[in-house]
């Protein structure tokens, strides 16, 4: 398809890249704790005064106005970085939540505090045993006069250590699994009830397991209209796919980029390993294989704003080619590299992680393969 930045989009992706070279080396992510959250909040605040934060707000809520495209750059760039703050709960999942669902007064409350760094979001919406069904949910929440009242579990919520709010999926009504009855909460991360259980993932994020217990929640604070949040949810959900395989994409290229150099330096038999032909066709395979990634990428985010049935479809679709292509590169640089590639010591086996953690989220290949093929 035929796409070209524009002069505002060329310039973002030109500030977050050079932003990120000076301040996100390897060292630096090997040697900071990632459990910092004090460390966290002054990135964050570097993030907002660039725009970062508010690329995709709305301008009259201290945002740039941008869209999709313009969180396509922000997290390709990110990807390459190793970049582990949590931008897609925060402005996409929490950010997108709001300008597509929330009041009035919830958007005047807090998206200015997501454009300016003030606030941290995650999303918690999965459950112990929900594999990737948005509607298999069994947390409750139950209407007592001004209030509802949450029970319940939530598994891996990302970024839930160092949130100041949580996006809550309760269920007021319907079966499990149903997609009516369902709905979204803005609850205060320190409310009486809540308890965590803080880990690191694999790739070296931080995440919880959070059980709501009688945790009462104003009923000001549900996002959308009540009983009927499910839709909202997909789409944003769809959106949070489209940011991760950029990020996925961002990834990629590093692993390609890098083992590229890596044959031309190591040698085998007096001559660079480069120079062999079975591992030359194995670079352009990579190369095919991340090429394909971002098309897929871009293809989503352009189709973001169609309807929902072809949304779905496209989601579905790059998820599955960032899936292959990810495993294809991240295994193809690990074995051309040998017995380093998987070392603390060398970037590739922490892209490789990342990679392979994109893969699980909101649904793998075999998840978005079998939802594809249902859309027909």
């Amino acid at each position: 398809m035929d796409f070209s930045y524009s002069e505002e989009q060329e310039l973002l992706r030109n500030t977050v890249a050079r932003f990120l070279a000076d301040n996100y080396t390897f060292d630096m992510f090997r040697k900071v704790s990632r459990s910092e959250p004090g460390r966290r909040r002054e990135t964050w605040k570097q993030f907002a005064e660039l725009g970062l934060l508010g690329a995709s707000i709305p301008e009259s809520f201290g945002g740039l106005g941008g869209g999709a495209v313009e969180t396509m750059i922000v997290m390709e760039a990110f990807g390459r970085a190793l970049v582990f703050e949590p931008y897609v709960p925060t402005v996409v999942i929490a950010g997108g939540l709001l300008c597509e669902g929330g009041s009035e007064a919830q958007k005047q409350e807090w998206l200015p505090q997501i454009a300016s760094g003030d606030a941290l979001f995650a999303f918690a919406s999965t459950e112990p045993i929900s594999r990737y069904n948005l509607a298999d949910i069994t947390t409750t929440a139950r209407k007592t006069g001004s209030a509802y009242v949450l029970n319940g579990q939530k598994a891996v919520v990302i970024g839930a250590p160092f949130a100041d709010a949580l996006m809550v999926t309760a269920r007021t009504g319907g079966e499990r699994r149903d997609t009516n009855g369902v709905n979204v909460f803005l609850v205060d991360a320190k409310t009486k009830g809540i308890a965590h259980r803080d880990y690191p993932t694999m790739d070296g994020l931080r995440a919880s397991e959070i059980t709501f217990e009688n945790v009462e929640v104003p009923a000001e604070n549900l996002i959308g209209k009540p009983d009927d949040a499910f839709l909202l949810i997909e789409r944003v959900t769809d959106e949070a796919i489209a940011a991760h395989c950029a990020e996925a994409v961002g990834a990629m290229r590093v692993m390609q980029e890098s083992t590229v150099e890596y044959t031309k330096t190591r040698k085998q038999f007096g001559v660079p390993i480069g120079k062999f032909q079975v591992l030359q066709h194995r670079m352009v395979d990579m190369f095919m294989a991340v090429e394909q990634a971002a098309s897929m990428t871009l293809m989503v985010t352009l189709k973001l704003g169609e309807a929902p049935r072809e949304r779905k479809k496209a989601a579905s679709a790059a998820k599955v080619q960032i899936g292959k292509s990810g495993r294809f590169v991240g295994q193809s640089a690990v074995q051309i590299h040998g017995g380093i590639g998987m070392t603390d010591e060398l970037a590739l086996g922490h892209y490789f992680k990342r990679v392979t953690m994109i893969d699980a989220l909101y649904g793998n290949v075999d998840h978005h393969l079998a939802r594809y093929a249902s859309l027909w």
